[in-house]
């Protein structure tokens, strides 16, 4: 998805922020793309790409999905009439019956419902990728490292040959 830009640098569709640890940190399985219930503020502060997911989660709170930790600056240029806490939690917008299927995910023993990026669609509206994942260990890690790695070098390898 290439990211466009305005004249003013504030994104019209594209991603605004990402979760670069996601993969390193968990091995993601199935991904969601979940609306994101904002204010006018926080929208102008995600098109101008200040969000922050490193150490967000989604949870479940009395049956709906929810976006817990993602920072979101205030706007700067933005009245004083309408702040907002940063780190609030966020209502995402799924249909009940995924609601369901992560809420029956997350119940599953060592599953984490974990926000990769937040973009904007064609239609400009804020979208956040989920993805369920299960958390790796330290030797998880190294050995995803090690085979990019080796995959990287048998490539090298493969086109000095021929």
């Amino acid at each position: 998805m290439a990211e466009k830009k305005t004249k003013k640098g504030l994104i019209s569709h594209g991603i605004a922020s990402q979760n670069r640890r996601a993969r390193y940190d968990y091995t993601i399985g199935e991904t969601i793309e979940a609306g994101l219930a904002l204010v006018g503020p926080e929208v102008k502060s995600l098109r101008a790409g200040r969000a922050t997911l490193a150490e967000a989660w989604a949870g479940e709170r009395d049956g709906e999905m929810w976006l817990f930790n993602c920072t979101i600056p205030e706007w700067q240029a933005g009245s004083t009439v309408a702040r907002f806490e940063p780190t609030r939690p966020r209502k995402l917008l799924l249909h009940r019956k995924q609601v369901q299927e992560l809420i029956g995910n997350i119940a599953r023993e060592g599953a984490t419902i974990v926000p990769m990026q937040i973009h904007f669609n064609e239609k400009g509206r804020a979208k956040v990728l989920l993805g369920v994942a299960e958390g790796r260990k330290k030797h998880d890690k190294r050995h995803a490292i090690a085979e990019r790695d080796w995959a990287r070098d048998k490539a090298r390898l493969m086109r000095a040959r021929g």
